[in-house]
């Protein structure tokens, strides 16, 4: 494991629809022990954009977040910071990053569940993309002769 992968896992995690994740964390039929050293909370973070996307920084509002931290019966400690209140969703996130962390079930739940994750948002944001891509609409100027 290396902190891109860790990175990108907890990306799918954090962004997962809520349903989609627990019901693919309830087929895999796992019931890992872990305690909570931060039990789920919810709270405000800052949100800044750039004008025009490469200009000037400005702050754009604030944006609520529940965050969870887990020790796992081993010892591996996972975290999750998602978007939204849904303590449950940030308990199983972090409880996910944890088991993650071991080769034992690391290798199984990148294969049945980050990856068909990471690839439903995909085909959500390519359906996405060609929604708005059929509402373009390109502007031109006629040139009448005259000059």
């Amino acid at each position: 494991m290396n902190t891109a992968q860790r990175k990108q896992w907890m990306s799918v995690l954090a962004r997962a629809p809520w349903r989609e994740l627990e019901s693919r964390w309830q087929a895999l039929a796992l019931a890992p022990d872990y305690e909570l050293i931060r039990a789920p909370e919810v709270g405000l973070a800052q949100v800044r954009a750039r004008m025009g996307a490469t200009g000037s920084q400005f702050n754009l509002g604030d944006t609520t977040i529940t965050r969870a931290v887990v020790r796992l019966a081993g010892g591996a400690l996972g975290y999750s910071y998602v978007r939204g209140r849904n303590k449950a969703h940030a308990e199983l996130a972090a409880v996910i990053d944890g088991l993650m962390q071991s080769p034992e079930t690391g290798e199984r739940l990148s294969r049945e569940l980050i990856v068909p994750l990471a690839a439903h948002r995909a085909e959500q944001e390519e359906l996405r993309r060609r929604q708005v891509a059929a509402s373009k609409v390109d502007f031109f100027t006629m040139v009448r002769g005259e000059d």
